[in-house]
């Protein structure tokens, strides 16, 4: 019986041993893909042309909840960009609710704008108030309104701004992965009130489990109510995998707002287990927590602001008649240790590539 025994421990370690060459590589490969977006950000890589200032122009942001700050960034940049165009911006906030929204978007038809910024909520959710801007010839850009990134003939938006959500996903798993040293125990925290949020936690779970990973759970809690959902829900979570639980991964830092005072409840520092790791927006407050190394080491963050700007060229093409400009903007994962780069001294992500003169060169506003 002895000699069994060993022989079986033997086999098992020869398979460990056996298997250890193609983890290394899973985790190399992961890692140099962390890496390449981990860097500064100092080159325009943007459009080289587009018309000039159309003037005199009043829009509308429809903000899905201002209270949501990928949301609230993007707005800021919009505001920013219109007066550096020349242009009047109105900004009406949805609150985080579909009443609210519609609300807003009859609010938005009622003002006659010029052009309409869906910000940060489905565009298919609002079918009646995009066929009524349509038939009034109000050009539609939007930020993260849908899975398809540029125009989307299906909601008529001229352009639905975004970086690719798809590899900021894949980023943010691939830094769980590589964290994990190649064994994570991950949740994944979604809402499928949004077909982007839904598909960012998919692609987030797909990786996890091709590179050999764990998903414990596949948590779908609306964004909208982390607030009152997500001190309870982490207690839970923590009561029913324990140290299995090794990293979150949730499709915005604001499920991240709030789990703070449950984990510290539960006995864990700001930079025990489970880590958190969010797959967009690069909030204020994910810098502030990632900085300080409070229950959050990473965001994989979006250029809010130069979205904003985007924002704002895209309807200028749409009232030039031209075709949008094809830009899909560049994602940071953001870290302890490059989180003074590129805007984080002001807790956001702004690229030191000098977008604002070179949008202002192609406005014709320099």
């Amino acid at each position: 019986m002895k000699r069994r025994t060993l022989l079986h421990g033997s086999i098992t370690t020869l398979a460990l041993i056996a298997a250890w060459p193609a983890l290394a590589d899973a985790v190399a490969d992961a890692k140099a893909v962390v890496d390449k977006y981990a860097t500064r950000v100092t080159a325009w890589d943007g459009p080289k042309t587009s018309p000039k200032a159309q003037e005199g122009k009043t829009i509308v942001v429809l903000a899905g909840d201002l209270k949501n700050g990928g949301i609230l960034g993007v707005t800021t940049g919009v505001e920013e960009a219109a007066k550096a165009i020349g242009w009047e911006v109105k900004v009406l906030d949805g609150a985080g609710s579909i009443g609210g929204r519609t609300a807003a978007f009859g609010q938005a038809m009622a003002l006659k704008p010029a052009g309409i910024i869906i910000n940060g909520f489905d565009a298919v959710e609002q079918g009646p108030a995009l066929e009524q801007a349509k038939a009034a010839g109000i050009p539609l850009v939007a930020w993260h309104a849908g899975p398809v990134i540029g125009p989307d003939e299906k909601t008529g938006l001229f352009a639905n701004v975004s970086t690719d959500a798809m590899e900021v996903s894949k980023a943010a798993a691939d830094y769980a992965y590589v964290d994990a040293k190649g064994k994570p125990g991950v949740i994944i925290f979604t809402d499928s009130t949004y077909a982007i949020a839904i598909a960012k936690a998919d692609k987030m779970k797909a990786e996890i489990e091709a590179l050999g990973g764990k998903v414990l759970e596949y948590v779908d809690t609306p964004i909208a109510e982390t607030s009152q959902r997500m001190p309870q829900l982490t207690t839970s979570l923590l009561q029913k995998y324990g140290d299995q639980w090794t990293h979150s991964l949730a499709i915005n830092d604001l499920y991240f707002d709030f789990m703070g005072p449950s984990l510290a409840a539960a006995g864990k520092t700001g930079t025990d287990a489970p880590i958190n790791v969010a797959a967009g927006d690069g909030s204020e407050s994910a810098y502030q927590r990632i900085r300080a190394g409070q229950f959050q080491k990473v965001t994989v963050a979006e250029p809010l602001n130069l979205q904003g700007w985007q924002l704002v060229d895209e309807l200028n093409r749409a009232f030039a008649g031209e075709q949008w400009s094809g830009y899909l903007s560049p994602l940071h994962v953001v870290t302890a240790d490059n989180v003074e780069f590129d805007g984080g001294p002001k807790n956001t992500f702004d690229p030191d590539n000098g977008y604002r003169d070179e949008y202002r060169k192609l406005w014709g506003k320099m």
